[in-house]
């Protein structure tokens, strides 16, 4: 009796088995930019997938050297800078992106600032050579908002003819050599006055705790954690994709150092945001499902978030039959 009794037991257990694997939700893992955070967020909310997402955010070139140094899997590589897909990532972990969204640069402060009541467009740059003041921007050799502040203050440094560019150079262990800029890894400060984060959006707690003056940021992150903010002129923010203002851009440029002290040398050009899914993903089915509902529902979600969507998104490389409907492929 006991022996017929197992043998059912086992015989329901296999029977039941199948459904209880097709019920499992898989999973899928996002590296990403910190800046994606809310907005990728809001988008798993309202995704409807069986599935579940696992969001990790970080630097994007911290990002993708989780799967090109450290050997970590991913499904979904997003980055904040879409040129890290192609220079970090092919031909062995990637051969194709999509580019989705842009952004710009802008400084962030919050009431508790000091000068909050006094600072603007036109005023902005004196405020930061004051000695009373802290500002912040994230590390360049982990986060494309780093080095993108870094390229942001050496063009001001042109601009408007004052030595923002000396901060860096007498209060870093950054070398300065005109627009130019070399970003030792680890990046190092001398005065309590500048603070460096590995990635943007740590920066927010300090500017809320009125430890941090004001903060380098993505007007994106600005606007989503409802941030008061200066815009910055166009030909600092690295927002505008107009040719005057690319060959602008293209002027200041950053050498970063990246795992194994790899040196790579990153030209200032307007934000644009690039994701892919790496050849090692565990998950490919259900990343390319979750990939085309980010390229289509979700660029709403980008737009009212404060993140401009790319429309059509525009792909280059091997692109998936499964996303040539809802993307612009161009060679």
């Amino acid at each position: 009796m006991r022996e017929l009794l197992v043998a059912v037991v086992i015989v329901a257990i296999l029977l039941s088995l199948p459904f209880l694997l097709m019920s499992e939700p898989k999973v899928i893992k996002v590296f990403h930019a910190g800046s994606l955070t809310v907005p990728l967020k809001e988008i798993v909310k309202e995704y409807d997938g069986n599935v579940e997402i696992r969001l990790e955010g970080s630097g994007s070139v911290e990002a993708a050297g989780k799967i090109t140094e450290l050997g970590k899997r991913a499904d979904i590589l997003a980055s904040a800078d879409y040129r890290l897909i192609p220079s970090m990532m092919y031909p062995n972990y990637a051969d194709w992106y999509v580019i989705f969204a842009t952004n710009e640069i802008v400084l962030a402060y919050t009431e508790k600032s000091k000068y909050a009541d006094e600072i603007n467009s036109e005023n902005w740059s004196q405020i930061l050579m004051k000695d009373n003041v802290r500002f912040g921007f994230s590390d360049p050799n982990k986060d494309p908002c780093g080095y993108r502040s870094v390229m942001t203050l050496l063009l001001a440094s042109k601009l408007y003819n004052v030595p923002l560019d000396e901060l860096l150079r007498e209060n870093t262990n950054m070398r300065i050599e005109g627009t130019e800029a070399w970003v030792p890894d680890p990046v190092e400060v001398k005065v309590e006055r500048i603070v460096i984060r590995p990635k943007s959006v740590e920066l927010i707690s300090l500017l809320e705790a009125g430890s941090l003056d004001y903060a380098f940021e993505y007007k994106s992150v600005a606007v989503q954690h409802n941030l008061k903010y200066v815009d910055l002129p166009s030909q600092i923010d690295l927002g505008s994709p107009d040719d005057k203002m690319v060959a602008v851009y293209s002027k200041a440029v950053v050498h970063i150092f990246v795992g194994s002290d790899k040196e790579r040398k990153l030209t200032g050009a307007p934000i644009a945001y690039g994701l892919t899914i790496p050849k090692v993903a565990e998950n490919k089915e259900g990343a390319l499902k979750f990939v085309k509902f980010i390229l289509t529902k979700g660029l709403d979600i980008f737009d009212r978030l404060g993140q401009p969507a790319v429309r059509p998104p525009v792909a280059y490389g091997n692109v998936p039959a499964e996303l040539r409907d809802v993307v612009e492929v161009r060679p």
